[in-house]
């Protein structure tokens, strides 16, 4: 049995609703705190998929009235040149949040830079003390795309509570996080990977299945249960037969739909969710510091 037509659960549309409500409660909070929220952004070297990320933080903090702190290094940069440049954002207090655009280069080591972030400036959420907040379920900065994730589902009222979902990838950044907030919200949860006996099988069992490997349209229609929600974290670049460079998802979109009763599409899904996240995180941390209220 095919679903008629699935549901686009469009992350764009909403990220530029969040924007929107960031930009009026920092426009709020400007008199009373004194100076807007600030992000610096750490960048090594000149990867094009990189810079693009980059510029889109950067516009996208523009427009929410956020202060953006580029600091742009050569690929041979050293860990201790870039070590020190964090520890000087964590003292600066104009920083409300720091993060490391990845990848880096394979002579840097990315979790030890992780390590120099103080944690209530880590707006990626991936410091291990966030990491363990996430785990005891305390207040803390969350890992932006699986909380964009969360969110999109709760703008469009898909409840995990009872639901089964299957997270198909383990990495730090998206599918442990993600397994941990889908536990949170009372779905039961399995995590899938390369190891995986039987993937296919896995998928089938899914009331939400998420693809966070970083592969391709690995996930096919095959493996979709009719009528299930399908989460595509994947953003691949491909070349199609004329040589020319198109993105896509994790998921075989195209076939899927007919099948899933609410998809993300990719671009325009969860990854304008992250950076929206992005800027909600600083905003979240510049309100922690500064002592003012969030939710005003």
């Amino acid at each position: 049995m095919a679903v008629q037509s699935s549901i686009l659960l469009d992350g764009k549309q909403l990220a530029q609703q969040m924007q929107g409500a960031l930009a009026q409660k920092i426009r709020h909070l400007l008199p009373q705190v004194g100076r807007p929220p600030g992000l610096a952004v750490l960048m090594v070297g000149d990867n094009p998929a990189s810079a693009a990320y980059v510029r889109n933080k950067e516009r996208a903090c523009e427009r929410v009235g956020m202060v953006s702190f580029g600091h742009h290094f050569p690929a041979d940069v050293s860990q201790a040149e870039l070590a020190a440049v964090i520890r000087q954002l964590n003292q600066d207090d104009r920083v409300d949040g720091i993060l490391v655009q990845l990848p880096l280069p394979k002579h840097l080591d990315a979790e030890a830079l992780l390590y120099e972030i103080l944690p209530d400036k880590d707006v990626d959420g991936l410091h291990p003390a966030n990491l363990g907040r996430l785990v005891r379920k305390e207040p803390g900065l969350k890992s932006c795309t699986p909380a964009g994730v969360m969110q999109l589902l709760a703008s469009y009222g898909l409840d995990p509570q009872g639901k089964h979902a299957v997270v198909v990838g383990r990495s730090i950044l998206v599918g442990k996080p993600l397994a941990l907030m889908l536990l949170d919200a009372n779905a039961t949860v399995t995590m899938a990977h390369s190891k995986t006996p039987d993937l296919k099988a896995t998928a089938l069992n899914a009331d939400i299945l998420v693809a966070a490997v970083g592969q391709p349209q690995i996930i096919t229609a095959d493996m979709v249960k009719p009528g299930a929600i399908v989460i595509d974290v994947g953003i691949n670049r491909i070349l199609d037969s004329m040589g020319k460079a198109h993105l896509v998802g994790d998921v075989d979109f195209e076939r899927v739909k007919s099948v899933a009763s609410h998809i993300t599409p990719v671009p325009g899904g969860v990854g304008a969710m992250t950076v929206a996240m992005l800027l909600e995180n600083a905003t979240w941390s510049y309100c922690q510091r500064c002592k003012a209220s969030y939710n005003e």
